[in-house]
């Protein structure tokens, strides 16, 4: 069964690896690995560390390559906007990611699977394993396939809060603001929705694991509502 699964997701990606233990690895949470008694050095945070290098290299020659005039200062944010967790786990739910992680019964009871931190690790760590197994060419293949691609779309996204207050101002359209209207599930698992207003006009609605990413969900969905001429107050 693992085999299958760790097979759908080659497909995926479009990667085989060769040597299989390398992605068991890179999917197989602490929690996991504990439960298992198996060593400690059979988790996915050696192979995190190493993809987080491999990514800032990768992103950081895409950024100084595609944007020649961009200064110092804009190049580090725009990169720490592109490999932030958020960013990270929006990049592998894209791909599923999420639902081949390795998780104890623990970690899986409490929500981890959904958990934006567990899931940029796991990015990372898969990064990492495509680096050992094949080198620095095939890594950055995956990076710019899977991380640095439709950036316009994902760059809106990561920066919605920021954009839209930017627009809100720019077309002097009336006060911002973002209003807690739900709390669902458990203390350690909750979900929270959110909506957005402008001018006393609700403009989006997003949901999600905190009241911040929430928000960013409700501001990227009223960002695109803006584009399409919907919901202008």
């Amino acid at each position: 069964m693992l085999e299958e699964k760790l097979g759908e997701l080659e497909q995926k990606i479009a990667y085989t690896f060769r040597d299989k233990r390398l992605l068991r690895q890179a999917l197989t949470h602490s929690s996991c690995a504990n439960e298992r008694k198996i060593n400690k050095s059979e988790d996915y945070e050696r192979l995190e560390f190493l993809g987080d290098a491999v990514l800032e290299l990768v992103s950081s020659d895409y950024i100084y390559r595609e944007h020649a005039d961009m200064s110092e200062g804009k190049m580090t944010k725009l990169r720490s906007a592109l490999v932030c967790e958020p960013a990270l786990a929006f990049c592998a739910r894209e791909i599923g990611l999420q639902q081949y992680i390795m998780l104890g019964k623990g970690e899986e009871a409490t929500g981890g699977r959904d958990r934006d931190s567990i899931i940029s690790d796991v990015m990372e760590a898969v990064i990492g394993a495509v680096y050992l197994d094949s080198g620095i060419e095939e890594a950055r293949d995956f990076v710019h396939r899977f991380v640095l691609s439709d950036l316009e779309n994902k760059q809106l996204f990561y920066d919605a809060k920021t954009i839209l207050q930017e627009e809100v101002q720019k077309r002097n359209r009336g006060a911002l603001c973002y209003e807690l209207v739900r709390e669902e599930g458990p203390e350690h698992d909750k979900t929270f929705t959110v909506e957005a207003y402008i001018g006393g006009v609700r403009v989006g609605s997003g949901a999600g694991h905190s009241k911040k990413a929430a928000e960013q969900k409700a501001a990227y969905e009223a960002l695109l509502h803006m584009d399409q001429g919907v919901g202008r107050p």
